[in-house]
């Protein structure tokens, strides 16, 4: 492909991304979003973790007993929700890209492998990935953690290692379609290594359909985060995550039900903001629009 093709290809997406109302809404969501993890420290009026008892279960600026120093109230310990909100977006991109990227490149090397040799590899391979299909995650996520101890580095690393299947399978039927064609066939014709043709040739033609794979997987990451973190068994507290928060805040659902209905709301926004954004991207990026 030249220098003008590829430039007529990207320009050509990017009109088409523009058009697609699930990228465009999806995307100035999400980048909302991380926006507000990145300058959380510059946004948040306090620090999230400090406690007083003092003004425990303040209510948020609609009610008439709110404070205005804290816009979203405070939860039962005095901690400002806002703050702790705002804080609690940082841990669930954290947590999604930390296990997507652990995820993403065991599966995607091990498709590589699948589907470029094929023979008794790609089933040696296809026996895991079918063995890891067999496997419940939230059951094995809850067993690992409970064992491993709850943090952030535990969570990561065990569900980075329950999730690769789906790109896995992906990256095994791309490589099958591409290790015929004629420029890998032109590169074993002048003895090209196999690292540079796994990772230099067919890896950047599946960068579309992995793209897809990533937004739709950082969701579904997302809400096993927050799952666990419900369940006591993901992020430790005092950190500030949305799951935790709303853990913490089902004592009190009856009488002050907006500390459970904030970071919900969170959560919500931001799983349909990612799936918005690659429901888009497949819609654009799939086989039948290329």
């Amino acid at each position: 492909m030249t220098d003008a093709t590829a430039e007529t290809t990207r320009a050509s997406i990017w009109r088409k991304m523009r058009s697609n109302t699930g990228v465009v809404i999806g995307g100035t969501l999400l980048a909302i979003i991380v926006a507000i993890a990145v300058f959380a420290p510059l946004l948040s009026p306090h620090d999230p973790i400090a406690q007083d008892l003092t003004r425990r279960l303040l209510p948020p600026f609609w009610h008439d007993r709110s404070v205005p120093e804290h816009l979203l109230g405070t939860d039962h310990l005095g901690r400002d929700y806002l703050s702790r909100l705002l804080y609690g977006a940082r841990v669930s991109l954290g947590v999604g890209l930390g296990v997507t990227f652990v995820s993403g490149v065991i599966g995607i090397t091990l498709g590589l492998l699948a589907g470029y040799f094929g023979g008794r590899i790609d089933m040696v391979i296809s026996f895991a990935i079918t063995t890891r299909l067999s496997l419940p995650i939230v059951l094995v996520a809850l067993a690992a953690v409970a064992l491993g101890g709850a943090s952030l580095v535990t969570l990561i690393c065990v569900l980075g290692l329950l999730l690769w299947d789906r790109f896995a399978v992906v990256s095994r039927a791309a490589a099958q379609g591409l290790r015929h064609q004629e420029f890998i066939m032109g590169l074993h014709a002048i003895g090209a290594g196999l690292p540079r043709i796994l990772f230099l040739e067919i890896l950047p033609n599946m960068r579309a359909t992995i793209l897809v794979v990533v937004s739709l997987e950082v969701a579904n990451v997302i809400l096993l985060e927050s799952a666990l973190s419900f369940l006591g068994l993901g992020v430790r507290p005092p950190t500030p995550s949305w799951g935790l928060m709303i853990s913490e805040g089902r004592d009190n659902i009856l009488f002050d039900p907006w500390l459970i209905a904030l970071p919900g709301t969170a959560i919500c926004l931001l799983v349909l903001a990612v799936n918005l954004f690659g429901d888009g991207l497949r819609d654009i990026m799939g086989p039948a629009k290329r």
